[in-house]
C-alpha cells in the first residue's frame, strides 16, 4: 500500500521547484483528521488500566444473561 499515492496530493512549489504546500482532496484531508485525533485519544490514555478481553467477554455475557432473565421474568 503506497499511502503517498492513497493521498493524491498535489504539490505547490516555488520558482526554484521546491516543495512549499501541498493540496489534498478535502476527504482525505478529513480522513488525515481522524486518524490524528484518534492516535492523540490513544496516546493520552496509554497509562490507563486495562482489562484482559476475555474477561470483558465473561462480563458481557453474565450481563446479557442477567438482561435475558429479566426479560423473561417481565413477560
Amino acid at each position: 500500500m503506497d499511502i503517498l499515492n492513497e493521498l493524491s496530493p498535489e504539490y505547490i512549489t516555488d520558482k526554484k521547484g521546491k516543495k512549499k504546500s501541498v493540496i489534498l482532496p478535502i476527504e482525505k484531508f478529513e480522513e488525515l483528521l481522524e486518524d490524528i485525533e484518534d492516535l492523540a485519544a490513544m496516546a493520552e490514555r496509554r497509562e490507563e488500566p486495562t482489562i484482559p478481553h476475555d474477561e470483558v467477554m465473561k462480563y458481557l455475557q453474565n450481563k446479557n444473561r442477567k438482561l435475558q432473565n429479566y426479560l423473561f421474568d417481565y413477560q
